[in-house]
């Protein structure tokens, strides 16, 4: 098996590496990863300069390459300029969770995406700042999870999150639903600071949603999926103006 490490938090990030070193059990393991970090850059790519790119022997039989773009442009490189066919793309792990609609930023998903586009079976894998240099000891049960029942013949993208101190429990989950009181600050004239404010949400209570299970302490597993039309409101318009 040929498999690709990528993420967004750039490619001396330790989690990547950890990742990387795990990955080896499975088999030939390349990384492809930027530069510096990217996070919140999505599934963005480089249209109208050239990046740099540089290859790092990371550790003992793991091959890295230090790509100065998007995590996006490191899945695109390792496909069109390594030529390589894949089996498998991890991307992580990410150094924070990546639950309900931070999945529209994240460049951790975003890599994943344009892997999954490309037909690649892809885990993208996150943890809390806290647990995730850690979260990797878990990967033996996810991995176990996937295969025995058969994930990546029903759908090739799923997004996992390891909570801090987690039970071990996988749950599958569908992506959940909240919002940030972001706080805007000027920092000077015409400069404004947007941190990001406290996460507002007090559960679903129904057990469906990834953040749930990360209050739970539960892993989540959320089956992606590419397509960005509205099926019903689609099938309703074709019945009623065609």
């Amino acid at each position: 098996m040929k498999i690709l490490i990528v993420n967004d938090d750039g490619i001396q990030a330790p989690g990547i590496l950890e990742l990387a070193k795990w990955a080896r059990k499975l088999g030939e393991v390349t990384v492809a990863a930027p530069k510096v970090e990217q996070s919140g850059k999505s599934q963005s790519i480089q249209l109208h300069e050239a990046f740099e790119v540089q290859k790092r022997d990371l550790a003992p039989g793991i091959t890295g390459y230090a790509v100065n773009s998007s995590p996006a442009d490191c899945v695109r490189y390792a496909l069109t300029v390594l030529n390589e066919k894949f089996d498998l793309v991890l991307s992580g792990v990410n150094r924070g969770l990546n639950i309900g609609p931070e999945l529209m930023y994240s460049g951790t998903a975003g890599a994943a995406t344009e892997a999954a586009f490309h037909g690649i079976n892809t885990l993208a894998i996150s943890s809390k700042m806290a647990y995730y240099d850690r979260a990797v000891s878990h990967m033996d049960d996810i991995y176990d999870f996937v295969v025995r029942n058969e994930l990546f013949s029903l759908n090739n993208f799923y997004n996992i999150n390891i909570p801090n101190d987690t039970n071990g429990k996988i749950r599958v989950t569908r992506q959940g639903e909240f919002r940030y009181e972001d706080v805007f600050t000027e920092e000077a004239p015409g400069k404004v600071a947007i941190p990001l404010g406290p996460r507002v949400y007090d559960g679903a209570g129904n057990g469906e949603y990834d953040i749930d299970a990360m209050m739970a302490g539960d892993i989540s597993i959320t089956p992606i999926t590419l397509e960005r039309t509205q099926m019903d409101v689609y099938r309703k318009l074709r019945e009623a103006i065609q």
